[in-house]
Formats: C-alpha cells, structure tokens, sequence
C-alpha cells in the first residue's frame, strides 16, 4: 500500500495503516530528534509526544509534503515547547552520550564526529534545527521554511551562520 492510501485508510480509523505510517518513519524520526536533541532519553520522550499528538491528530494532515515530514513537524514544535517550558535557549551538551549505537554512529564511530556533534549541538536552537533537517535529511529550503513556519530567507540566513561557525570551530580546534 503506498504512502497516499495508507493515510486515507488511516484518517478512516485503519488503525493496522496507521501503525504502519508509524513504523516505516519511525527511523527517519528518531533519527532527527537525537540529533536535534543530543540527548537519548530526552528525544526518547520527544519522540513519544510526538507520535503521540499524530496519532491523536491524523485526521488534520493534509497530504501535501511527505508524512515523515509532518512528523518532524511535529517533534520539532514539541521540542520548542519543551525548551520554552524549561526556559532553555540552547541546548550546549558537553559530555555528548552514546546515542545507542545507531547505525550512523557505528559507520562514523570516531573522535571527528563525535566533535563536530559537539559543535553542533552548541548551535542555537534556531540555527541547529535549520543545519540539521538541510545536511542530515537534505529538505530543501522550501520544505524546511514550511516545517518552521519561517521565511525561507531566514531559514537561508540561519543556515549559512551555522555553516560560518561550524567551519570556524572546527578551524579552531583542528578537528581536520
């Protein structure tokens, strides 16, 4: 069953169609949330409210952008929500955990990534998000404005000032 129908049978109350919207993006999610994040058990519960409020909301997407889109939509407003609660402006993360072993950190298990996440996550908020949903899971700009609800001149701005810094820390620490 493609993507479309799975929705539709899902917006009908499939519950079997909408598990499996779930599952076939659940990667893709988790994925951008412990980046986002950095820390494991926090983007554990990101990702729990966020499945969480698409399950309770299936019936409002609109089949515009892909679902996995949506879902990142949604993690992201639920972790803007959870910064602006804990009056967090920036996460910085100094001792970067183990994020579980993901596939990616296995291939990539060395000192320079492990650096350059640092670099990262000591990003703003804003300008984080932007890097990430652009270089981790290539959205175009457009995609991620509408993610965002930004203009696309801001996501472009956001993103090459995170570029800018993340080419001077890693000058700065010589990390290449």
């Amino acid at each position: 069953m493609s993507e479309l129908e799975l929705i539709t049978e899902a917006k009908t109350g499939n519950k079997s169609a909408l598990n499996s919207l779930l599952q076939d993006n659940l990667n893709i999610l988790k994925g951008y949330v412990v980046k986002m994040v950095g820390d494991p058990h926090l983007a554990q519960d990101i990702v729990q409210d966020a499945l969480l409020k698409a399950v309770l909301n299936i019936n409002k997407f609109e089949p515009k952008a892909k679902f996995s889109t949506w879902l990142i939509k949604i993690a992201t407003n639920v972790y803007k929500d959870y910064l602006r609660k804990n009056k967090i402006h920036g996460l910085i993360d100094d001792n970067l955990n183990d994020q579980g072993k993901q596939v990616e950190d296995i291939v990539i298990a060395n000192y320079e990534y492990k650096e350059i996440m640092k670099i990262i996550l000591k990003l703003p908020y804003a300008q984080r998000v932007v890097f990430i949903l652009k270089h981790y899971y290539g959205y175009k700009y457009a995609e991620i404005s509408q993610i965002l609800n930004c203009p696309i001149g801001t996501v472009r701005s956001r993103l090459h000032n995170s570029v800018k810094y993340i080419i001077k820390e890693i000058e700065r620490k010589e990390i290449i």
